[in-house]
């Protein structure tokens, strides 16, 4: 997306101020209505602007839904990294930090959680690749923790790769079943899915 900036009171740059209000409104257009479904006019009038304001963000409605995809796993990748921060060493204490990590920001972020499963599918070319390398980052993590697990005689899996991939998608998953009336509150949902995960690279269970 091309970057807006104005200058404020100290000469500094500033995004402009209706920018979150399109990433946000053209989250809940694709949401509630999917992305063939939206227009642009709908984001716009739900970002309160006017549709010409809107395509001086983006040249198209699929540059919208790549732009909030990359944001909302740009937005996940940070959390996963702030929880590694405080994690422990073992590997086991790393995957169940970011696994957990994941979870709570699959409850807090439901709606970018479900447009980024169900409408990735209508992004084609450079747009695709884009969101593509985004997630291949946040994988990655996974993958680094759960290999040096393996090597480190923690985790016993002959599939680290698998694994790893098949933990990420549990996490993702969670956005498609979440309730937040749900009996269970999302840490007691975040300890169940790691204990899950950690059995998965079969690691020994507390």
């Amino acid at each position: 997306m091309t970057s807006h900036v104005a200058e404020n009171g100290a000469g500094r740059t500033a995004k402009r101020p209706n920018e979150a209000a399109i990433f946000s409104a053209a989250l809940d257009a694709f949401s509630t209505n999917g992305f063939n479904g939206a227009s642009m006019r709908e984001i716009a009038t739900r970002a309160g602007t006017s549709l010409s304001n809107l395509y001086n963000y983006v040249p198209a409605k699929a540059d919208l839904l790549a732009h909030v995809l990359k944001r909302a796993n740009d937005d996940l990748l940070a959390a996963l990294r702030a929880a590694l921060e405080t994690a422990g060493d073992p590997a086991s204490d790393r995957l169940r930090a970011v696994v957990s990590a994941y979870v709570l920001w699959s409850a807090r972020q439901q709606t970018a959680g479900v447009v980024a499963i169900s409408e990735f599918r209508y992004l084609e070319g450079s747009l695709r690749e884009a969101v593509v390398e985004a997630r291949d980052r946040t994988q990655q993590l996974f993958t680094d923790i759960v290999e040096s697990g393996v090597a480190s005689g923690e985790f016993h899996t002959p599939y680290p790769h698998e694994a790893a991939r098949n933990i990420v998608l549990l996490c993702a998953a969670l956005a498609n079943w979440y309730h937040a009336d749900g009996r269970r509150t999302p840490e007691q949902i975040a300890d169940e899915q790691a204990h899950l995960a950690l059995a998965m690279v079969q690691s020994p269970l507390e």
